[in-house]
């Protein structure tokens, strides 16, 4: 997959479910999300092309649990001694201490879970590995070793513990999967375990007025990110 470089510290590797951001800072690399597994090598072709090599990668933040963010996550530490972070109340989820609570689908979620879903069997993809998780995050957080300051916000709806970073010097937002894109307009994500949940914390991220927003599913927003989610209508998507 070709690189979309979002902000001269910010790529995105585009994946056919799930994309994975790369995060350039002061002495190395953060990856955002790690995609289904077997996409470990992919994501150290896309580090090396930017310049980094796997040693360099000094955190793995995981925005919730689905397999399409935590896929790789077990490989990407295996190969790169990076640090795992993801929001607490998911930490259970990531490392296999709890069951994984299921979405509640709306009439039109469901036909859409079950293509994706054989879609990724077709294919071939196995099951996350578990992965133990070295920081877990709250809300209001920053994250130690960027090169500017990020906040963590805790966003439940799509998964108990999602969590969003905002990286307020640049202005750039890491929505998880409250947000999707499509032909140019943000969405609410489907596949939610509290619908009305979400929509609150999409409402919260509508807030910060941010410029720019990588999504995982859909094109990233480069310009007016916030007027865009403002403009949303979450509570009609997907019913």
């Amino acid at each position: 997959m070709e690189l979309i470089q979002i902000t001269p510290a910010v790529w995105q590797l585009p994946m056919p479910v799930g994309h994975v951001h790369i995060v350039r800072l002061p002495d190395g690399y953060a990856l955002v999300d790690t995609g289904v597994a077997g996409s470990a090598p992919a994501v150290l072709d896309a580090l090396a092309q930017v310049g980094g090599r796997p040693r360099d990668v000094r955190q793995i933040v995981l925005t919730h649990f689905h397999v399409d963010h935590t896929g790789s996550a077990a490989d990407l530490v295996a190969a790169t001694g990076a640090r795992v972070l993801a929001g607490a109340l998911d930490a259970p989820f990531i490392s296999g201490t709890a069951p994984e609570p299921e979405p509640v689908f709306t009439a039109s979620e469901r036909p859409l879970f079950e293509q994706v879903t054989a879609g990724l069997a077709e294919a071939g993809v196995s099951c996350a590995r578990h992965v133990p998780v070295d920081i877990e995050l709250h809300d209001g957080d920053t994250l130690d070793g960027w090169a500017e300051p990020v906040r963590v916000l805790h966003v439940p709806g799509h998964t108990p513990g999602s969590i969003a970073l905002h990286l307020t010097s640049s202005d750039v937002l890491f929505p998880g999967d409250l947000v999707a894109t499509a032909e140019g307009r943000a969405i609410l994500g489907p596949f939610n375990v509290d619908r009305q949940q979400a929509i609150t914390s999409f409402r919260r991220l509508a807030a910060l007025d941010a410029e720019t927003i990588c999504v995982p599913h859909g094109e990233p927003l480069l310009k007016d990110a916030g007027a865009a989610l403002r403009a949303a209508t979450p509570e009609g998507d997907w019913v």
